[in-house]
């Protein structure tokens, strides 16, 4: 079964599903950096590691998102973070990037989330199911599996 494509996704009819948008920053080890939510009653998934994302406003491309969200939270200032992914996820369609990283995680102020880390692949692999938020695992295990920062330059 073939994934939908960022533009067969926005080129259908209006769909109830809600837009979200993630990142993988890949250091020059080649870890992913996550997010440890924070610890709130209400929050969906608290005190569990999470993709840096956001879902996608009206009138918002899910680029737009991406980077905006990215300097909300993060204070980072994204340019051109190259796609990697749509998911077609049971919740929300899921547009997730990537882009080359390698900043020191104490000097990033956070706005939302107790604190991030960079992972290696296995040590994402031995964080419990119940741990990692909104179904990120077999986004990340296929960003592993196919590497796609081998394959060249990307911002």
């Amino acid at each position: 079964m073939r994934k939908p494509t960022l533009a067969s996704l926005l080129a259908r009819p209006r769909t109830p599903k809600a837009m979200g948008t993630s990142i993988f920053f890949v250091d020059r080890s080649h870890r992913i950096l996550l997010v440890l939510r924070d610890d709130t009653k209400g929050l969906p998934f608290p005190d569990c590691w999470d993709m840096p994302g956001g879902h996608v406003e009206p009138g918002e491309t899910p680029v737009q998102c991406i980077c905006r969200e990215m300097n909300e939270e993060m204070g980072l200032h994204l340019e051109d973070p190259s796609l990697f992914t749509v998911v077609d996820m049971p919740d929300r369609i899921e547009c997730c990037f990537w882009q080359r990283a390698d900043f020191d995680t104490l000097r990033i102020r956070l706005t939302e989330g107790q604190r991030i880390q960079w992972f290696s692949e296995a040590e994402v692999a031995r964080i419990p199911d119940h741990k990692l938020a909104f179904g990120f695992r077999p986004i990340i295990t296929d960003f592993f599996r196919l590497r796609p920062f081998d394959r060249g330059p990307a911002p």
